[in-house]
Order: structure tokens, then sequence, then C-alpha cells
């Protein structure tokens, strides 16, 4: 791609519809020699939003120019920034932003072959990069690196060191991808200077930076991953999209600060480089749109009415949705979505209270310590006749001491050297006077009789063998769950067991590296 084209019209394509280029003259000059190499950066964070549609027409421009195009997936980055991606789901969040990214690029006929995609964590934390890392920070100032993320890491009270780390190792990715130029948002112009005015010092050569400006929302500021009501998201249904558009700011006349009428110019003219407006005949009929500014003159003059520029705007959107959205109907699409991004604690803070944050709302079933046990002994509980006492192996020196009813629903004699699955890090409570250091976990069903039975661990599972949730393999269990945040009562909701009698979480599947967690008949029970 591109080589038909002169520098002078690789430059204008490469140029075109952004706000502003820091190197131009050194990027006229590589042009006249080579290709160039760009890249464009993602911290995995909040879910893509339509307003990626701006960055990816820019993407689509590279390719026509014939540029090396990289593509950054900065998980290690949407960690930094406050923890907006914790950890456990880094992983995940990558592996849904890759496909969601590959999705757009498709829906506007964005080659994929031509593009190379990378991963943050694949060359951030090899010994070099961390090097330079530290001899990065010997050289910004405290003041330099807040400055620089003002625009981009969340601001809050108390900053983490994090959040000041963060530009820097932005700067150092374009030494490390080995690239001419990075591309962004304008919103990104800090830490492109911070990366001019440092990499040189550490020896490493001066890049091209390049900016998109930014769209509004449909509020009227930024339209934000973390706002809900300023954007579109990828995989809103249709009556989504209507909804969220019918609510959006677009005052008569008013052409400032105009989310609906901004994503006609930054996204759907660089897309088709026409418009439609959709209306009755009797005002007028469609009328075809090639030059945005005649758009934004008869909007200004009221001869088009917002009514119609929304409802011509969701015919527009919805067509470079439909097949991003039907590629996500696919199971393994629909799971991956719902384990990189887990629905949050509805609970909310009580009168008086802060309300929690949104990392404290969201719970994570890798929290839990869930393991294969093996049931060495059995014994009533000396003051209570419907409780017994189980001695359960779960891989430790010590056997763990576990206080339950189990033997009312099975036999004393089946679970003799039974294998089980316990939860073993919840805090320790006593029982009749006696502490269970356990708990059991078992398929259920109320009713009369109410029936219950024992999960079963794969076949050659082993005393002490972790169990976890598909997607969540990765993630540290809490040394103990809190009782006063309800870890486990607000997993347990969704704790269910499926018409195949297999153990899940939210349709992710209960596991050990041997197999799936299982029970015998009680198909469609609750787990507790």
């Amino acid at each position: 791609m591109g080589e038909q084209l002169s520098p002078d019209e690789k430059f204008q394509l490469i140029t075109r519809n952004l706000q502003e280029v820091l190197g131009e003259e050194k990027l006229k000059e590589i042009l006249k020699e080579r290709e160039l190499k760009v890249y464009w950066g993602t911290a995995t964070t909040g879910k893509p939003h339509v307003a990626y549609f701006v960055p990816m027409s820019k993407i689509a421009d590279f390719l026509k120019a014939g540029c090396e195009v990289t593509i950054l997936f900065a998980d290690l980055h949407a960690y930094l920034d406050n923890m907006k991606a914790p950890w456990e789901l880094l992983e995940l969040r990558v592996k849904y932003y890759e496909q969601v990214i590959k999705a757009m690029l498709e829906s506007i006929g964005v080659p994929l072959d031509k593009l190379k995609f990378v991963k943050g964590t694949d060359y951030q934390l090899s010994r070099e990069y961390t090097l330079d890392v530290y001899r990065l920070s010997s050289m910004v100032t405290e003041h330099d690196a807040k400055k620089a993320g003002a625009e981009v890491v969340k601001q809050v009270e108390h900053p983490l060191l994090s959040g000041l780390l963060y530009p820097g190792l932005q700067a150092l990715d374009e030494e490390y991808l080995k690239v001419d130029a990075q591309f962004g948002g304008v919103d990104q112009r800090k830490i492109f200077t911070l990366a001019e005015k440092y990499l040189p010092t550490l020896g490493y050569t001066k890049r091209i930076h390049m900016m998109n400006p930014m769209v509004p929302g449909l509020t009227g500021g930024k339209m934000s991953s973390s706002e809900e009501e300023s954007k579109i998201d990828l995989l809103d249904k249709k009556e989504e999209v209507k909804k969220k558009l019918k609510k959006a700011f677009c005052e008569p006349g008013n052409v400032q600060n105009n989310g609906v009428l901004s994503f006609v110019k930054h996204v759907l003219f660089p897309l088709h480089s026409e418009f439609v407006i959709k209306r009755d005949p009797k005002w007028g009929g469609d009328k075809v749109f090639t030059d945005y500014e005649e758009v934004e003159t008869d909007f200004a003059a009221e001869q088009i009415h917002p009514g119609d520029l929304k409802t011509s705007v969701e015919v527009a959107l919805n067509k470079l949705l439909d097949p991003i959205r039907k590629k996500f109907e696919m199971p393994e699409l629909r799971k991956l979505t719902n384990s990189a991004y887990p629905d949050p604690s509805k609970k909310k803070g009580a009168k008086g209270n802060p309300k929690p944050t949104a990392e404290e709302e969201v719970v994570i079933p890798s929290k839990l310590d869930i393991r294969v046990g093996k049931i060495i002994s059995v014994g009533k509980h000396p003051d209570a006749d419907s409780l017994y006492l189980e001695k359960i192996d779960v891989g430790e020196e010590q056997p763990r001491t576990v206080v339950s009813g189990l033997v009312a629903y099975v036999s004393q004699e089946q679970l003799q050297d039974r294998l089980v699955v316990l939860l073993c890090n919840l805090k320790p409570q006593k029982m009749r006077g006696i502490e269970s250091q356990a708990m059991l976990l078992c398929a259920s069903i109320e009713g009369e009789p109410r029936k219950v039975e024992p999960l079963d661990p794969p076949e050659g599972s082993a005393p002490g063998d972790r169990v976890y949730v598909e997607g969540y393999e990765s993630g540290k269990p809490d040394d103990e769950l809190k009782p006063k945040k309800k870890v486990f009562e607000k997993l347990q909701m969704d704790l269910k067991i499926s018409d195949e009698c297999i153990a899940q979480w939210k349709e992710n599947t209960l596991v050990t590296k041997l197999g799936q967690i299982t029970c015998k008949t009680l198909k469609g029970g609750n787990i507790s």
C-alpha cells in the first residue's frame, strides 16, 4: 500500500484531519527515503467506545500511505493509571481489546495483515527496559512527571507513585518499539513533549508526534470509557444507541460542544467522505452532504433539525456497529466480555458514608482460595446433634477441621475418604464451640425435601489442588476474606450448576488442572 503515492501525497494522507504534528520536517525527510514507522497505543482499561473510530480511521490512512503500523495494548499502563485495570484482569482485558479493535478495523475495511499487534508486558518487564525506567526516573522531576500525565492519568486527591511513572514509560515505548512516530489524541501532548525532552538525555532519538482532536461526548465534554452517559459502547444494542442519542446534548443552532455534530465531523466523514441527513419528504427529504462544513453551516442556520441529525447519526453508526455486534455474539467472545468486565457490586454506601469506589465494588473470583480436599474422618459434634466434624486434608501439614451438616444428606460412610471441594480462606468461625476452618462447597436445590450434594473434583485430583474459575487463573487469592466486605456472598449469587451438572460462575467453569468441577445430579442447583 502507498507504492503509487509521492512523498507529498503520503504526507497529506498521514496528516489529514490531525489537530497537530510535532516534527513535520522530520516526517517529510523520512518519507523521501522510506516508509514511516508509527505506533498507536491504548491502555486496556474501560471498554472501547465509538470514539475509537477516530484513531481507527487514521490507522487506515497510515496504511494507505504505506506506513508500518504497530498497535500497542498497554496493559501495564492500565494498571499504573490508578489501577484502572486490576492485575487479575490485565490479560483478559488485553484479549478483549485485541478482539474488539480488530473487529472495528474490519468494519471499516482495514486489512489486519498489514498491522503488528504488541502487548506492553511482552517487553516492559525486561531487564533493559526496567533499567531505562530507573535511568529516566533519575532525570525526570516530580513536577514534569505530574504535569505530563495531568490530562491522561486519573487525577485523585492522594496520587500514587505509579501515576508518575506512566508518562516516562510511554516515552520509552517509542524506543523499544523502534518507531519513527507516535500517534495519539491531543490530550497526550504533554506526554509527547516530555518524551521529546528526556529521550535524548538517554541517548535515544527524538520522535515525531501526531495528534488527533478529542471528540466531545454525548454530554458535551470528553467522551470517556468511565462515564457511561458520555459515550456509546461498541456493543450497545440498537435500542441503547437510540436512547443515548435521544438524551445527547444537541441544542438547535449550537455547534459548540455538540457531541452529535462532532461525531459526524471526526468519525463519519473521515470514514465515508459523505453524510446523509434522513428526514421526512415534507421537510425536504434526504440530503447528501459531501463537505462537513456544509453540515455545520446548515445546522447553525437551523436548516437541520436536531432530531433529524440524531436519527441520521443513529443509522450511520449502527451500520458501523452491526458487524462488531455480530462478531461478539460468538459464545467465546460473550464469555470473554463478561470475564474481562465483571459486573460491579450493586451495593451502595450507607447514608452518611462515602460510596464505595469502582475498584472496591468489583469482586473477582480469583480472590477465593478454593481447593480440593480429602475427608480423612467424620465424627459427631459433641454439642450439636445435627452437626458433624470432618477432618479434611487440603495439602497442608495438618488437616483442617470443618463443621457442617452434610451428613444429613450424605451418609457418613459415603463421605469417608471422599474427595471434596472447599473454600479455604474464609475467616475461621466457631460453631457451637468448635472452630470451622474451611467451608465445604455443595450443590443444592431448595424444596421439600432439600437436596444437597458435595461438589466433585475431576478424577485423579489430589488434596490441595487449586480450583479456579476459567479466565481468572492468574489471580492470587486473599489470605483471608474480610467478613465485612462479603466477598464470597457477592460471588455466591452467580455460582450455579449448569444443565450438564458442571459448576460455574457466570457461565465460566470451575476447573482444576485436570478438568471440571461437577456434581452428580442437581442440574440448575445453587452452590453454597
